[in-house]
């Protein structure tokens, strides 16, 4: 029965339609909020990331039609042995990526000005996105009433809104540095770029970046790692009975504030419906989910702010919802649910499973208030330890964030049934068979991820009432949505496997090339870029690069020469000397 369902899902991939496209040269220009610098560059689409074109949301949903036969999904096949999820948590795309060079990002002006603003309801008046330079950030509330209004039937336009009344809700002192913003303007609307997260940045530039991944559901974290495994979010009004689940994009069983909170009345959440393991322990295909044990990385419900609890392997929060499926029970498989130390040890050893999850815990999360710099070092470890490792050459590495945490992005999610999609997210692709630069404007969500599994490792079975022998009455198979786009376009399995690209978890201006970073929203190709140390001034700087207070305060849109902090990037006007 195995083999006859793995023919039937090639027989049925061999004859996908190839579709011919033309991609036309367009010029795309990259400005970053501050008009001191300003990038621009005219390439084809899916060559270098310094500039492609920028489709709307309308139009990425019209380029999904994948033109691969079954020679590059047999490539695949040859070439990836291993797929590692990195699920972080709560950012949206605009917020990390959007002024990156090429990349459906925030709409700007010619002169770098965001020509976006967005309502600030109390006072009457709006907020443009503006560059953020902080490492600690507060985001909003980010539930399926917040999604709502933060999308506003397409406006995109709730975002202050709703942050202002999370901290309201959420925080008993509002000086509390965790409730975010200041002055009364939510940091929601903040973006970083590669002055604060270089290594994504240049995870981008090396790899590949997807401009349109969203949210596999509308909500918070704890539906959208259901998604992840499972690809559907429910609850269940009698445990073990896959049919007695109902769909539920807020409030699936789960430990809230301490007390479990079930439809069937069970002491433990019961996730009954079928979920990805199955499939893969029914094919014999090894699978892991790694959690780095510490505090979990989001509230019980869809708060902004909660005190920490614990999260480990044995005590399964929200984060960690593969213990209470029954598939993961009766199979005897929670013993796969492991540290993240034994995912370092495989790395090393050469000994990954075929597919991994790796989950962090809060303090690495980048939910907030967990900060930036720790979630990319983090992440980095992780990306490091599989480049350093055996398994480098036949690994594809998706990165993510489980949702847009109340984060500004201008994108209107496109709508494929109840549940969602949700907001934009970032997404990376590291592997030595990805496309070097390249961005990626299909749409896609989870569901990819899930549907790239599937087609590698099990002939292209779904998780499909119909076929898969465990019938639920999910309400569609997620992986044949028309919509989704199909992540074999983000490789090419005819180039050699690309070298590694170790960084370092904390770059300094010393180890990060700044000729490595694209030229937007970041340093110019060979601009010189300093982190401030403890007891730094401004004046000191000039003096030590030969320029003045007043050239570096307009590089990096600094008005009070006298606020620089440690860890604060600084750019140096152009020919200064790269310290």
């Amino acid at each position: 029965m195995k083999n006859f369902v793995r023919f039937c899902g090639r027989l049925a991939i061999s004859h996908k339609g190839l579709l011919a496209f033309a991609l036309g040269e367009a010029l795309a220009i990259a400005l970053a909020a501050s008009t001191a610098y300003a990038a621009q560059g005219g390439v084809e689409e899916g060559s270098q990331a310094s500039a492609v074109s920028e489709p709307s949301a309308s139009q990425s949903q019209e380029v999904n039609a994948s033109p691969y036969t079954t020679d590059t999904l047999d490539a695949a096949r040859n070439k990836i042995q291993h797929v590692v999820v990195i699920m972080q948590e709560n950012r949206s795309f605009d917020h990390y990526f959007g002024t990156y060079p090429g990349a459906d990002g925030i709409p700007m002006q010619e002169d770098g000005v965001p020509n976006v603003c967005v309502p600030k309801p109390e006072a009457d008046t709006c907020v443009k996105p503006f560059h953020d330079t902080n490492d600690k950030n507060a985001g909003g509330p980010h539930g399926a009433k917040n999604a709502t209004a933060d999308i506003d039937d397409g406006k995109m336009d709730g975002f202050i809104g709703e942050a202002q009344k999370g901290r309201q809700r959420s925080c008993k002192d509002p000086n509390d540095p965790d409730c975010g913003g200041s002055e009364g303007v939510p940091d929601a609307i903040g973006y970083h770029d590669a002055r604060e997260i270089p290594n994504y940045w240049n995870y981008a530039e090396q790899f590949v970046l997807q401009d349109h991944m969203f949210e596999p559901n509308a909500s918070w974290s704890l539906p959208e790692h259901l998604f992840m495994v499972s690809e559907w979010s429910a609850k269940c009004s009698e445990a073990g009975d896959p049919m007695s689940c109902q769909n539920e994009l807020q409030s699936p069983d789960r430990i809230q504030k301490g007390k479990t909170t079930t439809a069937s009345g069970s002491a433990q959440p019961d996730y009954a419906w079928t979920d990805l393991t199955y499939l893969l322990h029914n094919d014999d295909v090894s699978w892991a989910y790694y959690l780095e044990q510490g505090t979990q990385p989001d509230c019980d419900d869809d708060e902004m702010f909660c005190a920490p609890k614990i999260q480990d392997k044995k005590v399964p929060q929200i984060w960690n919802p593969l213990p209470y499926f029954d598939t993961v029970k009766q199979d005897d498989q929670l013993d796969n649910i492991q540290d993240v130390s034994t995912f370092y040890e495989a790395a090393k050893e050469g000994t990954l499973p075929a597919v991994s999850w790796v989950v962090p815990n809060g303090k690495d999360s980048e939910h907030p208030p967990g900060l930036v710099s720790d979630g990319q070092a983090y992440v980095t470890s992780i990306v490091n330890a599989i480049m350093q490792g055996p398994n480098w050459d036949s690994t594809a590495i998706f990165l993510a964030w489980d949702d847009w945490g109340g984060f500004y992005d201008h994108v209107e999610p496109p709508k494929v049934d109840e549940n969602g999609y949700g907001l934009r997210v970032p997404g990376l692709v590291i592997s030595p068979y990805a496309k070097q630069g390249y961005i990626d404007h299909q749409t896609l969500s989870f569901d990819a991820y899930v549907k790239f599994i599937e087609d590698l490792f099990l002939g292209g079975q779904r998780i499909d009432p119909q076929t898969d022998g465990r019938p639920d009455p999910r309400p569609n198979v997620r992986e044949n949505d028309p919509q989704l786009g199909d992540l074999l376009e983000d490789f090419d399995f005819s180039q050699a496997p690309r070298p590694p690209v170790v960084l370092p978890t904390y770059p300094t201006s010393g180890e990060t090339s700044s000729s490595n970073l694209p030229s937007s929203g970041g340093p110019a190709a060979g601009q010189a870029y300093y982190l401030v140390q403890s007891g730094d001034t401004l004046s000191q700087l000039a003096e030590r690069f030969g320029a003045t207070v007043e050239a570096i305060a307009q590089a990096n849109g600094i008005e009070n020469p006298n606020l620089i902090f440690a860890g604060q990037v600084l750019y140096l006007p152009a020919n200064a000397p790269i310290p």
